[in-house]
């Protein structure tokens, strides 16, 4: 499930936090395991009958495999990644901004489902939702760089980083923004990002969904921090495990 800003949590400042979560949980029949976001790619392993941490870690991907609880991430521009296996029942739920992308956040939530719950890639469906793209979200120098020292291939890099601003009918540059070249500054496109790097880690692309939706570009509809700054509410990205069934192998 993914959420829009007319959910409690949209809100912005102001907002009863618990009371905006609760209204998640009550949707999703199930309460949630949620972490601290801190731009990273620490993950955290909810197994079926353990024990539930009392304070949330650091880390911004949650696997899990316990049908009783949701996981769940916040996001105000970054990418909300849903992951499910259709093989297990397994999920992840993963926070990934342009830290947690260079830092590889799809693929390392695909390792982690592969390594805790024995998922193949193959097996995997995943959902990336609203984000902010490259109409919109000019970065300097610093972000490319760290593309670069993580040695993404160069033909990644040209899909991911434009000269100038990318606006589309269904995703117009917003306000303010001129979409001009400036030297050492780039648009980049956190969608596309996400969608390589779990190709990549072996998803098939027809089982790999982009919303295509800026959250910068629809202020009546999605919460954006570039666009809005301190006043900006959050969406929610979250996922529920299935009950494990019984696995047949194929020989």
């Amino acid at each position: 499930m993914m959420t829009t800003r007319h959910w409690a949590l949209g809100f912005g400042p102001g907002v009863d936090e618990q009371r905006a979560w609760n209204e998640i949980a009550g949707t999703m029949g199930a309460p949630l395991v949620r972490v601290r976001q801190v731009h990273g790619a620490d993950v955290l392993v909810r197994r079926a009958g353990g024990d539930a941490a009392l304070d949330a870690p650091a880390a911004d991907i949650i696997v899990s495999n316990d049908p009783t609880v949701a996981a769940a991430i916040q996001t105000a521009d970054c990418v909300p990644l849903l992951l499910a296996d259709r093989r297990t029942g397994a999920v992840a739920a993963a926070h990934a901004g342009w830290r947690g992308l260079a830092a590889g956040v799809p693929r390392i939530a695909v390792d982690a489902l592969v390594r805790e719950f024995g998922s193949r890639p193959a097996d995997l469906v995943a959902a990336a939702g609203p984000s902010i793209g490259a109409c919109c979200y000019e970065v300097g120098v610093d972000v490319r760089r760290r593309f670069t020292n993580a040695e993404f291939p160069g033909e990644m890099l040209d899909r991911w980083f434009f000269d100038c601003a990318q606006p589309t009918a269904g995703n117009p540059s917003m306000a303010g923004l001129s979409g001009e070249p400036r030297p050492d500054h780039w648009y980049f496109d956190g969608g596309r990002a996400t969608r390589d790097q779990l190709e990549s880690a072996g998803l098939p692309p027809d089982q790999v969904f982009v919303a295509e939706l800026c959250t910068a570009s629809h202020p009546g509809v999605l919460c954006s921090y570039r666009r809005d700054g301190a006043g900006a509410g959050r969406l929610a990205g979250v996922i529920r495990a299935r009950g494990r069934r019984p696995v047949v192998e194929q020989r």
